[in-house]
């Protein structure tokens, strides 16, 4: 299920060229802006500092001191804030350029990893259910909850993980352009095997009508909003 880091690739985004009879669905990577905000939380560390800058000001002034000397004394932590704002910002630019998710008619592919570069294949058996969690332009989460038996740990999925699913892990594609699309791809790719999977065992399997996406649950709790 786990593929080690690859210098070249088959194809794009996956270890091996997709067998004949095997179709691709969709192909596609985070949103560096939005993974920034929402995964490495550049603008909630922006507001730490202008918070603690601002704090070191008014003590200086409360305490008699000038305007030019409340400067010089918070001056001493504008590197610290543009470090760590910077690095937030690189890291989101990296991890865009480094991840691509694949969706195909049999599974799930995932090429993650900055330094490390591993290939995450998920076949849709493996899958048990998916959940979406929708955000701003279109853009969104879909976190996937593995069968039973099937773990990979969050240290080496972060930050593709659903947030605060620890003990049992949860792949998660973040900040994916046109989500609800993906998602809908996915849900009717996940029916569409287990309609197969139950055919091919002899149960008496009736189609739907019309596809709904019945697999996709929306992600409502307020802590899958943390990374």
């Amino acid at each position: 299920m786990i593929t080690g880091e690859h210098e070249f690739e088959a194809e794009y985004g996956l270890p091996q060229p997709l067998p004949r009879d095997e179709r691709l669905l969709w192909q596609g990577g985070p949103d560096g802006r939005v993974l920034a905000i929402e995964a490495l939380h550049w603008r909630k560390l922006a507001i730490y500092f202008a918070i603690l800058l601002a704090w070191r000001a008014e003590n200086v002034i409360s305490g008699g001191g000038t305007v030019l000397q409340a400067a010089v004394a918070s001056a001493w932590l504008l590197p610290l804030a543009v470090f760590a704002i910077g690095m937030a910002l690189i890291v989101a630019t990296l991890i865009r350029r480094t991840t691509v998710y694949t969706l195909t008619d049999r599974r799930v592919v995932m090429r993650i990893g900055i330094v490390l570069t591993m290939t995450l294949n998920l076949p849709h058996r493996q899958i048990d259910a998916a959940a979406l969690r929708p955000g701003k332009d279109g853009h969104g989460d879909i976190a996937l909850t593995l069968v039973q038996g099937v773990r990979i740990g969050y240290v080496h999925l972060w930050p593709h993980a659903r947030p605060w699913q620890v003990r049992w892990p949860q792949p998660m594609l973040r900040a994916v352009p046109q989500a609800s699309r993906v998602a809908a791809l996915l849900s009717d790719a996940l029916q569409a095997t287990a309609i197969g999977a139950a055919r091919a065992s002899g149960a008496n399997v009736t189609p739907l009508a019309q596809p709904v996406p019945a697999a996709i649950r929306p992600i409502a709790e307020p802590a899958a909003r943390a990374a």
